[in-house]
């Protein structure tokens, strides 16, 4: 397992390298970059002085050798806004995001458990009708509309919990639903159709007709065999949480890395948004080399060679 980690750390650097030039063309693909950083009125000697500043003059190789040289250092730049190195703006950022991230994973798991067993263990009921509809239904709302309507319904009209920001356990409570909800809705069809395939395999046959448990059969067989290709989909699906997280935090004005590359898109600081691109890529890479690693431990007869 040690050098399997340590070739699949190995494997990052080069998917590191292309993200460092898909980050660099980003800010060339509207044209000149250094109309990013000037005033809309800015004169052609002021522009020229800035391109001469920011060493846009220079050819586009330099410019990139340079560019990688200080991403490896951790320099992306200098936030335009907040005159802070970029890094280091986004980093502060992260543990929110992360916060928001692991406790809207907890809720997902928290409906989506319960509701994708149930769905398989009772096949074609009523309850399976309703847990597969509302997962189509949940599956198809867009995360910012959702959030809006959970303010209506529980911030503003039943008072229940604050709208938005922060300042307690309360504040969270929105916004982690927003997203676990999105996610539950994969994971409970994807839960349930696992566990259809497995209790239907010999194995569980013959594990009922030796007499044990059903208690036994389903968590200690049927669940713990169907849950490779739901931790899978659970890698990818908290990928597209972080993607949607952007969104949520700025609708709910949650302090994390979403909402500051946001707002850094809207305010032209690039330098911002290459750092926040850069750690995002790596946490989810992270994400994939904990789901691979979780093979083994679901199932003792999945091997890694380095």
């Amino acid at each position: 397992m040690p050098r399997y980690i340590m070739s699949r750390l190995a494997q990052m650097v080069p998917v590191l390298f292309l993200l460092t030039i898909l980050i660099f063309g980003v800010m060339r693909l509207k044209g000149d970059p250094v109309l990013q950083f000037v005033p809309p009125d800015a004169s052609a000697e002021e522009i020229e002085a800035a391109r001469r500043a920011y060493g846009f003059d220079r050819p586009i190789a330099e410019q990139y050798i340079s560019f990688l040289a200080n991403a490896v250092r951790g320099d992306f730049g200098t936030s335009f806004r907040y005159s802070e190195p970029a890094l280091s703006l986004v980093l502060e950022r992260v543990p929110a995001t992360l916060l928001l991230t692991v406790v809207s994973l907890f809720v997902a798991w928290l409906i989506a458990l319960p509701a994708g067993m149930i769905s398989a263990l009772r096949q074609n009921s009523l309850i399976d009708l309703g847990a597969t509809s509302i997962s189509v239904l949940g599956r198809a709302m867009p995360n910012y509309w959702l959030g809006i309507m959970l303010i209506l319904v529980f911030a503003v009209e039943l008072r229940w919990v604050p709208v938005s920001g922060t300042g307690g356990w309360k504040n969270l409570i929105l916004p982690a639903a927003t997203l676990g909800i999105a996610v539950a809705t994969t994971l409970t069809r994807l839960i349930r159709s696992s566990m259809l395939e497995v209790i239907r395999m010999e194995y569980i046959t013959t594990a009922r007709a030796k007499g044990l448990p059903e208690r036994t059969v389903i968590f200690r067989h049927a669940f713990r065999n169907s849950l490779i290709s739901v931790v899978t989909v659970f890698g990818l699906q908290t990928a597209w949480l972080l993607g949607g997280v952007v969104i949520v935090e700025q609708v709910f004005a949650w302090p994390g890395m979403g909402r500051l590359m946001l707002q850094a898109v809207y305010t032209r600081d690039m330098a911002v948004v290459q750092a926040g691109v850069f750690v995002m890529a790596l946490i989810i890479m992270g994400i994939n080399l904990l789901v691979d690693i979780s093979y083994s431990l679901l199932d003792p007869r999945i091997r890694y060679q380095g």
